[in-house]
């Protein structure tokens, strides 16, 4: 599951046409946000603080497009989009090759079957098939989505008591339903082994971690603790996993907490990253930044997380991605867009990093898929 993007954004000064928005990018560029280093450009692809990152390009141009990740042989993405182009009311999956061009009005292939609201998809070994969430038992219409103004301004997370996780082929067949207990079964991805599935799951009366086999089967509890454990991704070998999570401690945090999922409701704008052995042993908290920090995925080495965060920003008003080592050292700016940078994937040969962001969108609401060649 992931942040909305729009109540992420803030009004940029851009109203002049494409031509004049370019001008004023370039005298922009000198301006840098003295608190984070960004700056913030509706028309810039790779910004010069990004050392890290080269040849980037953009893969997506316009809607809504997030956590993409690759396929085992680095040649395909799965990704989730809610795009009004392509008739979609919410977030369905879609895979396509890293070489196809979406510039020229091209769709890429949808392998969810269209109803309900999709997230997290991630492809099973062999790449043939994919496993992602759905709500279409429960309701075949998207489910509605909560409203700050309802919960008093507060940014609030539906955590659908409807998601279930399936299996679907490339091409779009629906072949298989992994779970089927009542509540929130979601948030799936796929060990690099190819034997393990993490998911979230509400089953305990909790959110928490399980781990189950590819075919559905062996279900284990991997975390026990009171808060949101989810966005859960194995390390590179197989051993360890990375996640995000909220500790609700205070009296009042436990009500609220509790209050909320008793609505199927999470309040994400405290989160923290844990890593621990997939059987939930050795759990160790690695940051300790506040605000939000999500979006977690291991750097080719293991030894290392790249994740999305907005503790760096004087209002907690954009996301960039950061790295850091697994004992919470060397903290270190990777991306620097001044409105959303997150959902970050190694490819399998750590070459490329594929991310989503807010750059290049012309003062829009668009976030958009973007692969870099990754410079260690």
């Amino acid at each position: 599951m992931r942040l909305s993007i729009t109540i992420l954004l803030f009004v940029l000064g851009f109203t002049a046409c494409k031509t004049e928005a370019k001008k004023e990018a370039k005298e922009t560029l000198k301006k840098e946000d003295g608190h984070s280093g960004a700056t913030v450009i509706v028309d810039q692809i790779h910004y010069p603080q990004e050392k890290h990152l080269q040849n980037i390009k953009q893969l997506t141009f316009g809607g809504d497009n997030a956590e993409a990740y690759w396929s085992f042989d680095g040649e395909s993405i799965v990704f989730q989009a809610n795009n009004k182009d392509w008739g979609l009311e919410c977030d369905q999956i879609f895979t396509m090759p890293i070489t196809q061009d979406l510039s020229n009005g091209s769709k890429p292939q949808r392998v969810s079957n269209g109803l309900g609201r999709t997230t997290c998809s991630y492809f099973l070994p062999g790449d043939s098939t994919i496993v992602y969430s759905s709500t279409y038992l429960g309701d075949e219409a998207c489910p509605p989505v909560p409203k700050k103004e309802d919960f008093g301004g507060k940014y609030i997370w539906p955590v659908y008591h409807t998601f279930d996780i399936f299996v679907a082929d490339t091409n779009g067949n629906q072949l298989a339903q992994l779970t089927n207990e009542p509540g929130y079964d979601a948030e799936p991805t796929v060990s690099p082994k190819g034997d393990l599935i993490v998911f979230t799951s509400d089953r305990s009366g909790d959110l928490e971690l399980y781990t189950m086999k590819i075919d559905g089967s062996d279900v284990k509890q991997v975390t026990n603790e009171l808060g949101y454990d989810g966005g859960a991704f194995f390390s590179p070998d197989g051993t360890k996993l990375i996640f995000r999570s909220s500790r609700p401690k205070t009296e009042q945090e436990i009500k609220e907490y509790k209050d909320l999922l008793a609505q199927g409701l999470v309040m994400p704008t405290h989160m923290e990253l844990y890593v621990c052995n997939i059987d939930g042993s050795d759990l160790k908290k690695i940051t300790d930044l506040g605000s939000a920090n999500w979006a977690p995925f291991f750097h080719p080495s293991g030894e290392k997380i790249i994740f999305s965060t907005n503790h760096h920003k004087e209002k907690h008003d954009g996301f960039n991605l950061f790295m850091v080592d697994l004992d919470g050292n060397n903290l270190k700016q990777i991306t620097y867009d001044g409105v959303f940078d997150a959902f970050p994937m190694f490819s399998p040969d750590g070459k490329k990093l594929i991310f989503s962001s807010n750059r290049n969108n012309n003062g829009t609401h668009d976030t958009n898929l973007f692969v870099a060649d990754w410079v260690d």
